[in-house]
């Protein structure tokens, strides 16, 4: 039986939408970032309730039009996005170009991108699922699953930590990123996850156990505990338990050098030290690892979650908590940004409706909040206009 937490999880769950790494971009622009410590993804996991407004096809806007307001946002190349009801797609839209200047073409909607930070709902997701199969508690520490934290002081109270303060990023363990030691656009240097680890152990610590401090960090640690559990690696975990289940055929986790978005897709760009636009169409992907996806797929993986279908409501509960909600209340999202490109999926709470959108970009982190925010609008055109 899995122990409850001892979290009152009556207790509102703070949340942030900008990473350490965009924040050491705002004060460090021009300089070569990371992609790995990202805007934090949230999502809606409530109990399937009654069918919403918003899966009211009746009620719902056009797909194309919001997309094609949105590509006019500042610093936008392109832009796509896909609106599912009941898993059968109901709307799509693609503007912009597939490349810098407008060149390329459009970029096929339903096209690959990088999905960011929504990567850790679905490792949380895994994490979750081994709790409720026993091989793994909420209150398990640190030390317990991986004790070599521990013994060789790879991470700072590894004793104290628990695997629900990982998932929630209240543990306090910095984010590796700040320590400066990585470049995505080396492609020289393969990473292990417990570089990556050591790396944080060299940043001072911000917060205590308990404490929220977003941290990609946690996640590195959660990787490594499904290496370690399952005696699998993370990506044919990923495949066993979400990606071959859940009919996600264009989605795999990048973890290798050579690894790089497969097929057609938009190319998001990133300002130099000079200023200049760099195509960031490849990424070290062994700096944390990279999910690559679809909106197909990702549409499917979020209404799988909310209808209940890849965890009981108890363990749902341990998620991140919704932010932010739309129409009403009846809906909310996930969230990723990184270098080139920031996507957003929205999904009803009965998990009827998702909205997936990918919008590549040639600014950096800083200036793509306002990206953010323009594809929150595109959202509620399609889901809740009139509003």
């Amino acid at each position: 039986m899995v122990r409850r937490s001892l979290v009152d999880m009556r207790r509102p769950v703070v949340v942030i939408t900008q990473s350490p790494v965009e924040r050491i971009t705002a004060m460090r622009r021009g300089r070569t970032i990371g992609m790995a410590g990202l805007a934090c993804a949230v999502l809606a996991l409530s109990v399937p309730a009654p069918a919403t407004a918003a899966a009211d096809q009746a009620r719902l806007g056009d797909v194309q039009q919001a997309i094609k307001n949105l590509a006019k946002a500042d610093g936008v190349v392109g832009a796509i996005g896909e609106l599912y009801v009941d898993g059968k797609r109901k709307g799509r839209g693609t503007a912009g170009s597939r490349l810098l200047g407008g060149e390329g073409g459009r970029i096929p909607s339903g096209s690959r991108y990088r999905i960011a930070s929504q990567t850790k709902l679905m490792e949380a997701t895994i994490i979750l699922q081994l709790v409720g199969e026993g091989k793994l508690r909420l209150d398990d520490k640190l030390s317990d699953v991986l004790p070599e934290m521990a013994e060789h002081d790879y991470v700072d109270r590894a004793d104290e930590i628990t695997v629900q303060q990982l998932i929630r990023h209240t543990s306090g363990i910095p984010d590796f990123m700040e320590s400066g030691k990585f470049d995505v656009f080396d492609f020289t240097t393969v990473y292990q996850l417990i570089d990556l680890v050591k790396a944080a152990r060299t940043v001072p610590r911000k917060g205590e156990p308990g404490e929220y401090l977003y941290s990609t960090t946690n996640y590195v640690l959660l990787g490594m505990m499904i290496d370690r559990v399952t005696g699998r690696d993370r990506a044919a975990e990923y495949k066993r338990r979400l990606f071959t289940p859940l009919g996600m055929k264009n989605t795999y986790l990048a973890t290798k050098i050579s690894d790089g978005i497969k097929g057609p897709h938009g190319h998001g760009y990133y300002p130099d030290a000079n200023g200049r636009p760099r195509d960031v169409d490849r990424l070290n992907p062994t700096v944390g690892g990279q999910l690559i996806s679809t909106a197909h797929d990702v549409s499917a993986f979020y209404r799988a979650l909310s209808q209940g279908k890849l965890l009981p409501s108890d363990l749902q509960r341990q998620m991140p908590r919704p932010f932010p909600e739309l129409c009403g209340g009846t809906v909310s999202s996930a969230s990723g940004s990184m270098p080139g490109i920031n996507s957003i999926t929205f999904s009803s709470t009965d998990g009827r409706l998702q909205f997936a959108v990918a919008a590549t970009l040639k600014i950096d982190n800083e200036k793509a909040m306002a990206v953010g925010q323009a594809i929150t609008k595109a959202a509620e055109a399609v889901l809740c206009p009139g509003r």
